[in-house]
């Protein structure tokens, strides 16, 4: 009886020793994973939880014109355009300046904003001839395109999303002053609060 305990408490110890080192083995692994890659894992993670798995519905953005501003509500289109733009500004706030003051075609109904060269943006563009206020779309290479009022303007563009309210819109457009230190007049855009 004595030897069968002892034979048994020996089996047991072998059996906790390879539980031991499988265990070890798993911890004591090399991670293959980089930094860069850990930080994007990460922050791809955390965005995604932003997102409803379920019904595949975006986040909202909030768009402000000038620094000292109110944010707009930008609900986002379920498209492919329209998710990496969430998924970037997830990682990162978007300052983006306008593409021109007040000098090219449409400037009283439309602005464009310059997005990075950085950030790669895949698009699927459809003529549009009429937009309303408050619409937003992406334009190659790398612009986004606000509508601030209703318009009836033909180009190639990817719709991205609407402003959820459009009251003070245009007076909020055309009052974004210069930024100091940028000599433009900028947007930010950010997750909604």
């Amino acid at each position: 009886m004595k030897k069968l305990f002892t034979l048994m408490s020996a089996a047991l110890m072998v059996a906790m020793l390879f539980t031991g080192c499988s265990s070890q083995s798993k911890v004591t692994k090399p991670n293959t994973v980089t930094s860069s890659s850990a930080d994007k894992t990460n922050t791809d993670k955390s965005n995604s939880e932003s997102v409803d798995t379920t019904s595949g519905k975006l986040p909202d953005l909030g768009v402000s014109f000038g620094p000292n501003s109110n944010a707009f509500t930008l609900h986002l289109d379920n498209n492919n355009t329209a998710a990496e733009i969430a998924r970037y500004i997830g990682k990162a706030n978007w300052n983006l300046p306008i593409y021109h003051f007040n000098d090219f075609e449409n400037y009283e109904v439309m602005q464009y904003y310059d997005i990075p060269s950085s950030y790669k943006i895949t698009s699927d563009p459809k003529t549009v001839t009429s937009e309303k206020a408050g619409e937003v779309y992406y334009s190659a290479p790398n612009r986004i395109v606000l509508f601030y009022q209703d318009a009836k303007v033909e180009g190639k563009f990817t719709r991205v999303g609407q402003l959820v309210n459009t009251d003070g819109l245009k007076e909020a457009v055309e009052k974004n002053p210069v930024v100091q230190g940028w000599g433009n007049k900028i947007i930010t855009v950010s997750p909604a609060k």
